[in-house]
């Protein structure tokens, strides 16, 4: 799996190739428009914004219930899951192997196609640069971004404490990455911080996936993100794959 996973990465392009305009990628659309000039009508703003993934999963017994939320200009414009049986137990640095399969079995019911795919998992902070965001985006030779709350392995450049919204500083590779010490393998991005200097919201650590550089993920999660700590297409995703789980239950 490890050398897999070392192939995958060598695969993965870790440069900005987009078949959109990066900047167009917002939840509002208000800021959708501008970015495509005044002129432009409601209806022609949103047709041509980016369609946003988020990603995410609940689990049941064995069984992943994997949630896709597409958004375009800020509106939900698909969702859709899958539930599928695990099959491989949870492995630290080998997560794409147990829930990679059931998310390309969600993907795959989608009608539109994304653009950008947004997943609740590490990209190429990883051990070996191959999380699962990595692993998917080649799958699918789509523009990805990985986006977790606890940082699997490198080593922020700045100490993250208490840092107001907005504030990013670069991950870089130490010892346990597999790739030259201080190269920049993901920011650390301050998405949301309480008023209060009592008690403090730690940062989230977004990384590229594949088809996007380190810096652009960051301006790409800022972008989405509308008040919450996780950006809109993620948490929607998460709120999704809770709600099909608690039918099923």
């Amino acid at each position: 799996m490890e050398s897999l996973q070392r192939e995958i990465a060598d695969t993965a392009v870790f440069e900005d190739r987009f078949g959109f305009d990066p900047t167009a990628v917002d939840i509002s659309s208000d800021s959708t428009q501008q970015s495509l000039g005044a002129a432009a009508s409601d209806t022609e703003a949103t047709a041509d914004a980016p369609l946003v993934a988020g990603v995410d999963q609940a689990f049941l017994d064995h069984r992943a219930i994997s949630a896709v939320v597409v958004l375009q200009a800020g509106e939900v414009v698909e969702r859709t899951y899958a539930v599928t049986e695990l099959s491989i137990p949870y492995i630290p640095g080998l997560l794409a192997f147990r829930e990679g399969g059931p998310i390309v079995a969600a993907l795959e019911t989608l009608d539109c196609e994304p653009d950008l795919l947004c997943f609740d998992g590490s990209g190429r902070i990883h051990y070996r640069q191959a999380g699962l965001a990595t692993h998917l985006g080649v799958v699918f030779d789509t523009p990805s971004i990985g986006i977790v709350k606890n940082l699997l392995c490198g080593t922020p450049r700045e100490s993250v404490d208490g840092r107001p919204v907005g504030w990013r500083t670069p991950i870089e590779a130490d010892d346990a990455v597999d790739c030259a010490d201080g190269t920049v393998i993901g920011y650390a991005y301050q998405s949301r911080q309480y008023e209060s200097s009592n008690r403090h919201i730690n940062p989230l650590y977004v990384s590229p996936g594949h088809r996007v550089v380190a810096e652009t993920t960051a301006d790409l999660v800022s972008a989405l993100c509308d008040g919450y700590k996780l950006p809109e297409p993620t948490r929607l995703a998460d709120s999704y794959a809770d709600e099909i789980k608690s039918d099923l239950s």
